[in-house]
């Protein structure tokens, strides 16, 4: 009766060993389900950030004021009849006077450009 008691005790560890602690254990499918919430969180925030960068490649091939817009804040151009006023702060204006010609003459140069 001993033995067929022993036999049974190992067969049910052996029967429970992969549920528990094997390949497909309950720990590790805790541990995909995890990864599984992680990625799929992930993937939401790439799927946004595609729909953003989709709608602006629309807008530039087909409006014109996203492009006037980055030639305005990026490469600081102007129309033709436009005037540009640069203000200064008052850290800005305490430079010394050779810092502050460097800095009207680069005020002068972004005048030069223009927008169509």
């Amino acid at each position: 009766m001993r033995i067929l008691a022993l036999v049974f005790a190992v067969l049910i560890i052996a029967l429970q060993w992969p549920l528990w602690i094997g390949k497909g254990s309950w720990m590790r499918v805790w541990q995909l389900d995890s990864q599984l919430t992680q990625r799929q969180a992930e993937n939401a925030k790439l799927k946004e950030r595609n729909i953003a960068l989709d709608a602006e490649v629309k807008d530039l091939k087909t409006g014109t004021e996203a492009i006037e817009e980055r030639a305005r804040n990026e490469l600081g151009m102007i129309r033709g009849d436009e005037v540009f006023f640069q203000v200064l702060d008052r850290a800005a204006a305490k430079k010394p006077a050779s810092a502050a010609s460097e800095s009207s003459d680069a005020a002068v140069a972004e005048q030069g450009k223009t927008v169509p």
